[in-house]
């Protein structure tokens, strides 16, 4: 089970905050896509469509087209955005942020064992405890496959514990292989 905690004090006017419900997909979008025209004309889409609408129809094609991975639909998109979807069909969380970093996304467990998100981390502090961590760039979650870098598909995400003065949780880096030259 997984939880949203969000509210409309402190929303940024520069990422813009939208939620839709279409056949059973639940999404919370903030930020926004730069290339949100070339997508909808990729994808056959109105030119009503906007970020939170895409990004559910952009979901639904790859879930229904297996086994094309998530990260290629994520990857797709160029911006300032973090979203989570909801796939009420599926059962299934699925929630990326840019790789960038400026639209802020926490996420963490409760005490009752529910995964929550929030773009605000005071929001998820009493709830979550100790697992509160920002979610990392670049990168997505699902239930079904778990933690994936979008960026570096193959590369493993590992999770360091932190303790800073704010939070406790895990700051996660994704691997990268090790390239050295040699001088003949």
């Amino acid at each position: 089970m997984a939880t949203m905690a969000f509210t409309h004090s402190n929303q940024s006017l520069l990422h813009p905050r939208s939620f839709a419900v279409k056949d059973d997909c639940f999404c919370l979008f903030e930020g926004t896509l730069e290339n949100l025209a070339s997508l909808r004309q990729e994808y056959g889409l109105s030119k009503c469509v906007n970020e939170v609408l895409f990004v559910i129809e952009a979901y639904r094609t790859f879930r229904d087209r297996a086994p094309y991975p998530a990260n290629k639909m994520v990857g797709h998109l160029e911006g300032q955005f973090a979203f989570v979807i909801f796939d009420r069909g599926t059962k299934t969380v699925f929630t990326a942020a840019d790789s960038n970093g400026k639209v802020p996304l926490y996420w963490g467990i409760t005490a009752d064992g529910c995964l929550s998100f929030s773009g605000d981390a005071e929001l998820l502090k009493a709830a979550c405890g100790k697992s509160l961590a920002s979610f990392p760039q670049g990168c997505f979650y699902s239930s079904a496959s778990g933690l994936r870098s979008y960026e570096y598909p193959k590369n493993k995400v590992m999770g360091i514990p932190t303790m800073d003065g704010e939070m406790c949780g895990t700051t996660f880096k994704v691997e990268h292989e090790n390239i050295s030259a040699s001088m003949v």
